[in-house]
């Protein structure tokens, strides 16, 4: 079953499509991990995160400039009619990268159109008020859009689908914590990025499922253990090379990764303010971790729990939040003596000097690994 979260990600507009098909619903598309998507859930829309791919850009260079390669990339999806099925866009003005590819976007559609605020001091003591202000101007805007009120019940089922999702997803990721993992770091991020783009009651149905197939497969070999950190992704190819190399990503850190389902909403009475406490609970994206500075222990925290021989940072080229703040996580993994290796990544993967650069990082880790396999075996690398 693994494949088919690959197959469902590759062919996510194609999905989006026959969803909107069989529902009559309206489709969203969004750019940030900070957009509420249950409210606009709770309304019958269907949120859809932007990826990149690896399409041929013949767009973005006459209209965006210096961005990122996923911004460059959503920004000529679009202008090329692959999201032609979206019925509004919202942003929640957190990269200023995908702020741009929203202004592109909006200034290039007849969809409709929302800028949804969330502080960069998300800390403050005053930022979930903000945010519950911005959560009921939105609600007004797809109540317009929709032509449906958006009643505490409707919320409930939407809140109520969507923690089941973050559950099930955290499920696996509880399975990758075993020495010798029962899933790969490619399956399991594909995973997470099918569960981005499909609807969550669907998507719920197939996790369960391959839960129960999960846990009763069989372990796969010991493999060097390694964390991935870094800007979003919004491919395998990083994962599928590093398992090629006899090693396996059974962690990230990435805020469409685990980032993007790790903490629920705590339901309450007043139902906005429950949204908002939980996006801006979420573990801090690189931008967002401005004040109190919680990514580098949530880092540790995860390396501890699942285990790491090694981190990998991936950082995507002009990712200005993740270039800033890496002086953070490389002082973090030098202190608690974690090996790490740092690249940045453009439009595509260069295989070769990147697989050079990384059989070389693991040559490194390779003789210090002092795990017990089995009480007694000898670990065969």
């Amino acid at each position: 079953m693994g494949d088919r979260f690959k197959e469902i990600v590759q062919s996510r507009h194609d999905y989006a499509r026959s969803w909107k098909e069989r529902t009559g619903g309206m489709v969203v598309g969004y750019y940030e991990p900070y957009f509420p998507e249950e409210l606009v859930y709770a309304a019958g829309m269907l949120p859809v995160r932007f990826l990149a791919d690896y399409s041929t850009d013949v767009i973005s260079a006459k209209w965006i400039y210096a961005s990122c390669y996923p911004v460059k990339s959503m920004v000529n999806q679009y202008l090329s009619g692959r999201y032609d099925y979206l019925d509004a866009l919202v942003s929640t003005r957190s990269c200023n990268w995908m702020y741009n590819a929203y202004e592109v976007m909006k200034n290039n559609t007849t969809a409709h159109t929302h800028l949804f605020l969330m502080p960069d001091h998300i800390d403050s003591p005053t930022t979930k008020d903000l945010v519950v202000s911005e959560l009921k101007v939105l609600k007004g805007k797809v109540e317009q859009w929709t032509g449906k009120e958006i009643t505490d019940q409707a919320l409930d089922h939407a809140i109520e689908v969507y923690n089941l999702n973050r559950k099930l997803l955290r499920r696996i990721y509880q399975l990758r914590r075993k020495y010798r993992s029962v899933i790969l770091g490619s399956e399991a991020m594909n995973i997470v990025l099918a569960s981005q783009v499909m609807d969550k009651a669907e998507m719920n149905k197939i996790l369960i499922d391959f839960i129960e197939e999960l846990e009763d497969r069989e372990p796969n070999k010991d493999m060097i253990r390694l964390m991935l950190i870094g800007s979003e992704t919004f491919d395998t190819s990083l994962e599928e090379l590093v398992e090629s190399l006899g090693a396996n990503v059974v962690i990230d850190e990435l805020e469409n990764g685990s980032g993007y389902f790790w903490n629920d909403v705590i339901e309450q009475r007043d139902r906005l303010m429950a949204l908002a406490l939980r996006y801006t609970g979420i573990p801090h994206s690189a931008i967002k971790d401005n004040n109190w500075r919680r990514r580098p222990q949530r880092i540790f925290e995860l390396s501890e729990d699942y285990f790491v021989d090694g981190a990998i940072i991936a950082k995507q080229i002009y990712c200005h939040p993740h270039g800033t703040d890496a002086y953070v996580t490389w002082k973090l993994l030098r202190e608690r003596m974690i090996p790490f290796h740092y690249f940045e990544r453009d439009m595509t993967l260069p295989t070769e000097e990147t697989q050079a650069r990384l059989e070389a990082f693991l040559n490194l880790i390779r003789p210090g690994l002092n795990r017990i396999v089995g009480f007694h075996k000898t670990i065969d690398l």
